[in-house]
């Protein structure tokens, strides 16, 4: 019996050293600053709720983080807000088919910087096998449609990554006794593919119709839940459009 007791308590000692290695990696940093904060062009802001119950529609595989403690911990790691968010409205499809169970997507308004209705936006994001949690790298791949009536529309191409939004919001929610997190947090999630982590955005229609430009998406989360996602949270498109491409 003694030999049990010491692997279990070998085994939970290990996963704490390794939680707590990862969260407080020194060699994990973060971009303090978005790329986009300093340009000198022309730039779209759009904001958009990123709660669930708050979109249009959002679906993912329907699958619910009530599973064992570890089980759950583990999914955070790799899908923080995917893996505890329930489809909206109820009766939505799911994303439950092999080759899309790790799929989200969303139909969401899009807010102009006077907290106007200025388009509609589509995101469907993927996990990504590029992943690596030693590296700080919580990774999903992701795209956007967005159409804005008085300006045209955008496709997006980006990567992103989740890892900061797990360390500081995601992992304390795990751990607090109430499974929930509340506080202010703000950063970047593109991370590519771009020299200097901003996505890749085309022009399809209007005034920006091929015009090849930048972007950034940050989040800002004021409420989560370890078991139910984003409480209250808000996300932000910046795009940047060059003068001398446009009309």
């Amino acid at each position: 019996m003694k030999h049990v007791i010491a692997l279990v308590l070998g085994f939970f000692a290990g996963a704490i050293i390794f939680v707590a290695g990862l969260t407080y990696n020194p060699f994990m940093a973060d971009r303090a600053l978005s790329p986009l904060s300093v340009t000198d062009e022309e730039v779209i802001t759009l904001s958009f709720s990123n709660v669930p119950s708050e979109s249009i529609i959002y679906t993912n595989n329907g699958d619910s983080l009530q599973q064992s403690s570890l089980q759950g911990a583990l999914r955070l790691w790799k899908a923080p807000i995917r893996s505890t968010s329930a489809p909206h409205p109820i009766k939505v499809l799911q994303l439950w088919e092999a080759p899309i169970r790790s799929t989200e997507a969303m139909v969401t308004v899009m807010r102009d910087a006077r907290n106007q209705t200025a388009g509609l936006g589509i995101k469907i994001s993927s996990d990504s096998e590029t992943s690596r949690l030693m590296f700080g790298e919580t990774i999903a791949d992701s795209i956007w449609y967005v159409y804005l009536p008085e300006r045209g529309s955008f496709f997006i191409e980006q990567t992103e990554n989740y890892w900061p939004f797990v360390r500081e919001v995601a992992l304390p929610a795990w751990r607090s006794s109430a499974n929930n997190w509340r506080g202010s947090w703000l950063g970047d999630t593109t991370a590519g593919p771009g020299a200097l982590g901003t996505a890749a955005v085309s022009g399809g229609s209007g005034r920006v119709e091929g015009v090849r430009m930048n972007g950034v998406e940050s989040l800002s989360v004021r409420a989560y839940s370890a078991d139910g996602g984003l409480i209250g949270a808000e996300g932000r498109l910046i795009i940047e459009i060059p003068d001398a491409q446009v009309e």
